[in-house]
């Protein structure tokens, strides 16, 4: 910790007043922590934002000092919590997340706004000296996310992707599985989550709530006139924000995937769906296979024929040479020779345990290590996602070069890897 405050004090002599465009608010100017509690703020204050505050408030090396959100409903029920959370501490309320990233004695923010707005956050926070804890997906599109990564390479800083599933025993204990060889080489690998999205029909323009900022929330998207279903929880079903279902709970899944196998090379993206139901866009199914260099992957809505499956509405189905593992969250099941399995007590126990998702985010800003689902892992974990939205939207299959990162042969695909923010909200220089 000591070594975050020292680079903090760096930063401050080396780059001034003003870093983002505004006055460095008086009441921060000149203000570092002097003892090893991590001073955090929380950047979007709703459902999961709530989360945010009540895990972190709950960490004794903690402390919570800030919370940012563009509706002032939000913000005041947030703050509220907040006194009965950390009672007798003072936390500071703001409609504009860059005056916390002008405070200098903040070490870190969480991030739990929609979608589109992750990866500028957390590049300007990245930039501002702060680490970052951040909610799925890491970002909006491919080109943000290597954004995110050089950023946060460039200025020493810390991440942790909001995959708290990531954490648990039976996730570590399917990687230890699959990586011994219990089922031999794993050559398939089957995704699903069987949840379709809701009918949001099609609702008017309406007039902006009082106390909701709703240019700011919008940010880097496009601009449309408000109405209240592309707002706060149902924004996830637009892909003017995000990618519905599929880019909800694809980190979710796949995390487990990733991390047994790493898997290299992608070659081709090919996906088949049908829209949503009403004013959404997203997806309302959406089926997408990837091909690897030496394994194939699919992604379901429907859980796949094979066994276990239909009794798990979220699951990975790893396919070996000498048996099959089935696992969703919190169970899993391996297939030997016709025997059905729990676990093997020989595989031994390989990798540490965490102490929790949101304490190894705390301990990797203290040793200045990075924690488990660090933006180099979450980014190539992520990346397909976006590639099997970007097949999708285009309706065909797409070739790609994975050390390029970019799509052969096809412009109209390149060009939907990135998203130029309105020029109003293009934060991040």
């Amino acid at each position: 910790m000591k070594s975050n405050l020292n680079q903090r004090r760096q930063f401050v002599k080396q780059s001034g007043l003003g870093l983002l465009g505004l006055t460095l608010l008086p009441s921060a100017y000149g203000r570092i922590a002097t003892s090893d509690r991590l001073q955090v703020a929380h950047i979007g204050v709703g459902g999961m934002g709530n989360n945010h505050m009540k895990w972190f408030a709950g960490l004794p090396e903690v402390d919570v000092v800030a919370l940012c959100d563009v509706d002032e409903q939000h913000l005041a029920t947030s703050l509220k919590t907040m006194e009965d959370l950390q009672p007798g501490k003072k936390v500071k309320g703001y409609g504009d997340f860059r005056h916390i990233l002008d405070r200098k004695d903040i070490d870190a923010i969480t991030c739990a706004t929609p979608d589109h707005w992750h990866a500028q956050i957390a590049t300007l926070a990245f930039q501002a000296g702060k680490d970052v804890y951040g909610e799925k997906p890491l970002s909006y599109d491919v080109r943000e996310g290597q954004m995110m990564l050089k950023n946060m390479k460039k200025n020493n800083r810390i991440f942790q992707l909001g995959t708290q599933i990531h954490a648990t025993d039976n996730y570590h204990r399917v990687v230890e599985l699959i990586q011994a060889g219990s089922i031999g080489k794993v050559h398939t690998v089957r995704l699903w989550k069987n949840s379709p999205p809701p009918d949001l029909g099609h609702p008017k323009i309406a007039a902006v709530p009082k106390g909701l900022n709703w240019d700011m929330w919008l940010g880097p998207a496009p601009y449309v006139d408000y109405i209240p279903e592309r707002c706060h929880f149902t924004y996830r079903y637009f892909l003017d924000y995000s990618g519905g279902i599929f880019a909800d709970f694809w980190c979710h899944i796949a995390d487990v995937a990733f991390w047994a196998l790493q898997p290299k090379g992608l070659k081709s993206i090919v996906a088949r769906g049908e829209e949503a139901e009403g004013i959404a866009d997203t997806p309302k199914w959406i089926e997408v296979d990837y091909e690897f260099e030496d394994l194939n992957l699919h992604w379901t809505t429907q859980p796949p024929n094979v066994p276990g499956a239909a009794e798990r509405g979220i699951g990975a189905y790893f396919e070996g040479d000498k048996g099959s593992l089935i696992c969703d969250y919190e169970t899993r099941e391996i297939n030997i020779n016709g025997e059905t399995l729990t676990d093997i007590p020989e595989v031994p126990k390989t990798i540490v345990r965490s102490s929790g998702h949101q304490q190894n985010f705390v301990d990797a800003v203290k040793s200045r290590n990075q924690p488990e689902s660090n933006v180099a892992y979450a980014r190539e974990m992520t990346l397909p996602m976006h590639l099997g939205l970007i097949s999708y939207r285009l309706k065909r299959k797409l070739r790609w070069n994975p050390d390029k990162e970019k799509f052969i042969g096809d412009s109209e695909a390149n060009a939907l890897l990135s998203r130029k923010p309105r020029k109003e909200w293009q934060l991040v220089k």
